[in-house]
């Protein structure tokens, strides 16, 4: 059996938009490019056949991973967020005690975390730390670049 995937309303709704832009979209635009190849005959040394056929094999097993998730997905319910302790679905504001900063971090599943949006997954390091914890708790993360410790300054929905 799959693992299950845990996801927020708003992970699920990209997923979805995702393997929908792959199905109609993107499988049009390699057919597109796989009719030009043929049409330039010899496929023993046609790379654009080739290439085309390469990017058709990733954006299919794109999809049936999209698809096989999207079987085994839990959806985090507003309702089931709590701001008494950091849980899936919760943003946490941090303050990095040794340089006095404030960070705002989303915790999610794996599948939908992106570091950049400060939406991290609850298996990174931080994420770890972090759960089951709550307002006012400093908790010490081990990163590559050493030892963190982050007080816990707010939890919100």
């Amino acid at each position: 059996m799959s693992k299950q995937v845990v996801l927020t309303d708003e992970g699920l709704k990209k997923l979805e938009q995702e393997l929908e832009m792959l199905k109609t979209e993107k499988r049009k635009e390699i057919a597109d490019k796989i009719k030009v190849a043929l049409s330039f005959g010899d496929l023993s040394e046609n790379s654009e056949y080739d290439e085309a056929k390469n990017e058709q094999a990733m954006v299919e097993a794109r999809i049936m991973q999209i698809e096989s998730m999207l079987k085994n997905v839990k959806i985090i319910d507003d309702d089931e967020i709590t701001t008494d302790k950091v849980a899936l679905g919760s943003k946490v504001k941090v303050l990095d005690v040794e340089f006095n900063e404030e960070t705002v971090y989303t915790i999610v599943g794996s599948t939908e975390a992106d570091p950049d949006a400060n939406r991290i997954s609850d298996e990174s390091p931080v994420g770890k730390a972090l759960l089951g914890h709550g307002v006012g708790e400093t908790v010490s993360v081990e990163t590559p670049g050493g030892i963190i410790e982050l007080k816990i300054l707010e939890i919100a929905k």
